[in-house]
């Protein structure tokens, strides 16, 4: 039975992922019907925390983009970018990175990725270089943030296992810089330059490429208003840091029977205080909640919320059937080999496209199998794998992005402009977090 139920999971995954969307989300509830109502199997719990979390930072990111706050945190990124065209392959990955860091979300990455491909072509810089690795920063920023939705659902996993935020993020911030270091001078010399690229020569007789309509940047009281918006949003985000590293700064609301002081969690934390962000943007600089709904992020958004519930609840339904002979089919091989849940991870990043949906699904896992937390914490890395078939949104826009044609998908799939980088910096950030995880936590 346990073999069917597996079957129907994947199937579901693998299909809801190859529709896109929400279907990841939708078409797992099909499985989760069958499970349920034909299989009489417990339906587990949805992942409430993590999702009014997502929930409640996708809405101050959204208000900050009916502000103007997303597109100003953008042009002030494109500014970075064009002081160093030379230098473009170097800087684009940490601008990524560190803006991705800030915002939470890799979505913002795509109006990054045209200012990336323009400012390397004319400055004579093989695009796939800075373009590929930008993605791969892109990811890696992502499980750095503090506001991300696959950070947060470590935080939430690892809550009852005195390790918080602050634990983690001082593992995996250097961690992820190492892999983005390492990922970048994989890709640093890699291709001819343009100049010497006879399949780029051939495409300039083809294309008029040097003509590009640009967005009307922000200006007067529009600037202004996006500047203050991008503010409050980044102080909010420093607060939380803040409070994830000096726990006791949190608001303490009474005591229980025994005298112990009720203190409000992270994860309540990171929800109020994103709320009040976002209703610090409505309220100052004018967001218009019905363009925040409309706006590119709120979709996004809702499409990560639909897709982590459906899946994650397949998942949780499966596992709570099938718990004692996963754990003890298994949990002898994990404990003398810990590398196998880093591969879990990685593969099933792949299928659900969604490091925040991984780690609902496994870090539960992991941790009934007796992993210790501070060794869940090293392995975190490994859940960056959405890179490694084509079929990825930020992967393909890179791709759409670059006009040269030097950024692309290969013959036989798999060897495509990513897939070095993406693997350079995955393994080495992984390997990182292990020793510094060891070090600091063990």
């Amino acid at each position: 039975m346990l073999v069917l139920e597996l079957g129907i999971l994947l199937t579901c995954i693998l299909l809801g992922a190859r529709r896109g969307g929400i279907a990841l989300g939708t078409i797992s509830g099909i499985g989760l019907v069958i499970f349920v109502f034909l299989f009489d199997m417990p339906p587990g719990q949805p992942p409430a925390v993590v999702l009014g979390m997502i929930l409640a930072v996708i809405t101050a990111l959204a208000m900050m983009e009916a502000a103007g706050g997303l597109q100003f945190l953008v042009e002030t990124a494109e500014k970075l970018l064009r002081r160093n065209p030379s230098r473009i392959t170097f800087v684009a990955p940490l601008v990524t990175y560190l803006l991705i860091f800030g915002a939470g979300t890799q979505h913002v990455i795509y109006s990054l990725l045209p200012v990336i491909a323009e400012v390397s072509r004319k400055a004579g810089v093989r695009p796939e270089r800075p373009l590929s690795i930008s993605v791969i920063a892109a990811q890696q920023g992502l499980i750095a943030s503090p506001i991300s939705a696959v950070s947060v659902a470590l935080v939430a996993a690892l809550a009852g296992f005195e390790v918080g935020l602050a634990d983690i993020m001082m593992v995996v911030i250097p961690a992820t810089l190492v892999g983005l270091a390492v990922g970048t001078l994989s890709v640093a010399w890699r291709g001819a330059p343009l100049a010497e690229d006879s399949d780029y020569q051939a495409r300039l007789k083809d294309l008029g490429i040097d003509t590009e309509a640009t967005a009307a940047p922000l200006a007067g009281k529009a600037r202004r208003r996006g500047a203050g918006a991008c503010a409050v949003f980044l102080v909010s985000v420093a607060l939380i840091v803040i409070i994830g590293i000096f726990p006791e700064l949190r608001p303490v609301h009474g005591a229980d029977s025994a005298g112990v002081p009720l203190q409000i969690d992270m994860a309540a934390a990171i929800m109020v205080i994103m709320l009040g962000a976002a209703g610090l943007v409505t309220l100052l600089f004018d967001a218009s909640p019905a363009r925040a709904m409309k706006g590119e992020l709120m979709r996004s958004g809702l499409v990560a919320i639909i897709s982590i519930l459906g899946v994650s609840w397949l998942g949780a339904s499966f596992f709570a059937a099938n718990e004692v002979q996963i754990i003890a089919a298994i949990s002898s091989v994990i404990e003398t080999s810990p590398w196998l849940f880093a591969l879990g991870l990685f593969v099933l990043s792949i299928l659900l496209f969604s490091q925040a949906a991984t780690i609902v699904i496994l870090a539960p896992i992991g941790l009934a199998l007796g992993l210790p937390p501070h060794l869940m914490v090293g392995l975190y890395p490994a859940v960056n794998g959405n890179f490694f078939l084509p079929t990825y949104g930020t992967v393909l826009a890179a791709v759409s992005f670059d006009r040269t044609g030097t950024t692309r998908i290969g013959k036989y799939v798999l060897n495509h402009s990513f897939m070095r980088p993406g693997l350079a910096a995955t393994f080495s950030s992984t390997l990182t977090a292990l020793a510094l995880s060891q070090w600091l936590l063990g």
